[in-house]
């Protein structure tokens, strides 16, 4: 079934790394990928635009193009009975589930505006006060979700076992750290990455640019 995918995705991109995730859980495995480089500006080719008309990547198609990540990672578990079960059968668990997988595409977003301000918004339009308000909006974020972090542990993460939630909120976490985010100053967040950092799913998929350090949060 994997081998008639297509895989379109940026190095680092948390949209693109959802998708990984969830085809590395569901044992889809041997699709074709092809990595797309935001500095060569390739999210605007032609062949991504054929895609996905809004420029982003994170496309995925066998017999339909899909170009949100969200939408993508819902249509992977359909092969309910394939590697792991990423939407729990309990009401309550799935509530919880679907609460924080919402609540962590706001957190990408937050996430975005600071680590990338200079290359969202151009030089003659950019104003501390509305870099300080993104800053702001993103320690009230970050506060947030120290305390949804409070009683994670091995097996039990953000809605129970691991689960879509997680699969939006550990690229969150890899995303915020490798960008300078200081672990002693959000000590929960920071635990919760170190029990999933090794997990084979994402070691299998983890991009080659996090290796090396950024410095976009590194007042955080």
């Amino acid at each position: 079934m994997a081998e008639s995918m297509s895989l379109l995705s940026g190095a680092g991109s948390c949209p693109c790394w959802r998708v990984m995730l969830t085809l590395e859980e569901k044992n889809l495995q041997g699709y074709r990928h092809k990595l797309i480089s935001f500095e060569k500006n390739e999210h605007k080719s032609q062949e991504v635009l054929e895609l996905n008309p809004r420029g982003q990547v994170r496309d995925k198609k066998s017999n339909q193009s899909l170009n949100s990540s969200q939408l993508t990672v819902f249509i992977l578990n359909q092969f309910k009975s394939q590697g792991t079960k990423l939407i729990p059968d309990d009401p309550a668990k799935q509530a919880m589930m679907y609460q924080r997988m919402i609540e962590g595409l706001g957190l990408t977003e937050k996430l975005n505006w600071v680590v990338h301000y200079e290359f969202l918004v151009p030089e003659g339009e950019r104003h501390e006060a509305a870099q300080q308000r993104h800053r702001d909006a993103l320690t009230t974020e970050l506060k947030l979700w120290e305390g949804y972090f409070e009683n994670v542990a091995e097996g039990s993460y953000l809605a129970g076992p691991f689960s879509l939630a997680d699969v939006v909120g550990f690229p969150n976490a890899a995303y915020a750290f490798h960008f300078g985010l200081s672990p002693e100053r959000y000590p929960k967040m920071a635990k919760y990455y170190n029990l999933l950092k090794d997990r084979p799913s994402i070691k299998a998929t983890w991009p080659p640019k996090y290796l090396e350090s950024g410095q976009g949060l590194k007042d955080f």
